[in-house]
């Protein structure tokens, strides 16, 4: 990753709001972290990456990635083509700055698609009644400026009011273009190469999922249903809901505040209201799955893929099926950042993805899981399946879990001695078919060989 990308506390020049403006100042007034000393930096100043306080905690749900877990894994929580909303928007001002230079292939993705933007505004503007249509855009997302900049917990008071309105109009009219043109592909080419060429459209959803490229959806929603509603017959809900592959898989009535909101929210359904009514704690110990099985442990697949539902009943643990592959990794960080962030109490898909590190320590675990239907290795290699599960959990607090109960159980039930004798028996003397049959054989020999010894000896005592 290039650090020369990430946010400083700098002072923004007064005759520019580029923040690549030169300095007229030897030093600007910035607290030293390091030494302790404190040179004044004014938070009022309009500078980029600054937190502001939320003015409205119900309306703050974008954020920018801590650093802890940034740290582990930079290219899953950056853009790699398209850039969106403004928490990026000093990505294309770099992009920009170094316009001709073709060795940096991520900043001239950004540029092209920075291009295409405007392409798609103008292709958007043919659909209905042209720039009156994308003027009433324009008043709509002025209206709800102050609304759209406090869905972000960073401030963008560094971007100037226009400027704003152009970067959310451009995005999301480039989101629904995109959506409305990928909905109605053919076998044909339509000149548009997002559309044409499957690995550029694959990549722009990849970049619509993270938590740092995003729109609050309640914008989206307020621009778009009615256009939605005449050009396809249905909510731009719907159409986010069927573009993402999600319909059936959660009500219609569900809400979301943005697409990496979406992601959770349809694995979060998936877990009853009833299903953890009681208190939870840190999850302290836990055996791998090799472990457990040897000790009597029998494990099941849970065959919806969005579900983070785990159970324990009966000796038998039932676990969901995790996708272990390259845009797997990538929702499952930012779904994660998301809950970090902004549901620190409702962490469902992280306390999954603990409890699945627990569970995983070796490639013969992975074997083990893969074997049950519980992992589909996308990756080709069982060992490299275990270092990313365990590199999810990096940066990750787990102060609490709602699946400490079920470790629990799962403890005591691998430490119990009559289980773990059961065990033992069914691997040694049962392991398959034809070991079982000699096992029966061999015991039904000795039931006679035992049954014709007692014979004797009553004889023996009746003579």
């Amino acid at each position: 990753m290039d650090f020369s990308t990430l946010p400083i506390l700098r002072q923004a020049a007064d005759s520019s709001d580029k923040i690549t403006s030169p300095d007229p100042h030897p030093m600007d007034p910035l607290l030293d972290l390091e030494s302790g000393t404190n040179h004044e930096l004014s938070l009022s100043k309009t500078v980029l990456g600054v937190w502001k306080v939320p003015s409205n905690t119900d309306l703050c749900c974008i954020y920018r990635v801590p650093n802890c877990l940034r740290r582990v894994s930079p290219e899953a929580y950056t853009p790699q083509s398209v850039l969106i909303g403004p928490l990026h928007h000093s990505l294309k001002l770099q992009a920009l700055n170094s316009r001709g230079d073709i060795t940096n292939a991520k900043l001239m993705d950004y540029l092209n698609m920075e291009e295409h933007k405007k392409f798609y505004l103008r292709e958007f503007e043919k659909r209905l009644q042209g720039k009156k249509t994308i003027d009433g855009f324009k008043r709509v997302i002025k209206e709800d400026e102050d609304m759209i900049r406090a869905s972000y917990l960073e401030s963008t008071a560094w971007i100037k009011s226009r400027e704003f309105v152009d970067i959310i109009l451009h995005d999301s009219v480039f989101i629904l273009e995109f959506m409305l043109r990928i909905s109605v592909t053919g076998n044909e080419k339509i000149g548009d190469p997002l559309i044409d060429e499957p690995c550029l459209a694959q990549e722009i959803n990849r970049d619509f999922i993270l938590l740092e490229n995003q729109i609050p959806f309640f914008i989206l929603e307020k621009l778009f249903d009615p256009i939605v509603s005449i050009l396809r017959n249905k909510t731009f809900h719907e159409l986010t809901i069927t573009h993402f592959e999600f319909l059936g898989k959660m009500g219609s009535d569900a809400r979301f505040r943005h697409f990496t909101d979406l992601l959770r929210c349809v694995r979060v359904e998936t877990v009853p209201d009833h299903a953890f009514d009681r208190c939870y704690k840190p999850v302290y110990q836990m055996y791998n799955a090799d472990k457990l099985d040897g000790g009597g442990i029998k494990f099941e697949v849970v065959k919806d893929p969005l579900s983070v539902l785990v159970t324990f009943d009966k000796g038998v643990l039932k676990i969901p099926k995790f996708l272990a592959g390259d845009d797997a990794e990538i929702t499952t960080r930012n779904i994660m950042a998301l809950e970090q962030c902004h549901y620190p109490f409702n962490s469902y898909v992280s306390n999954y993805i603990i409890f699945l590190d627990f569970l995983i320590d070796t490639e013969k675990d992975v074997s083990l899981l893969v074997e049950k239907g519980i992992i589909t290795d996308w990756l080709g290699n069982h060992g490299s399946v275990a270092k990313m599960v365990n590199k999810l959990g990096l940066g990750v607090l787990n102060n609490d879990s709602y699946y400490s109960e079920i470790a629990t159980k799962v403890i005591n039930h691998y430490r119990n001695p009559w289980n773990k004798s059961r065990s033992i028996l069914r691997r040694v003397y049962f392991s398959n078919l034809w070991r079982g049959t000699a096992t029966l054989v061999a015991a039904f020999l000795l039931l006679l060989s035992l049954i014709q010894a007692v014979t004797s000896i009553i004889d023996v005592i009746k003579e």
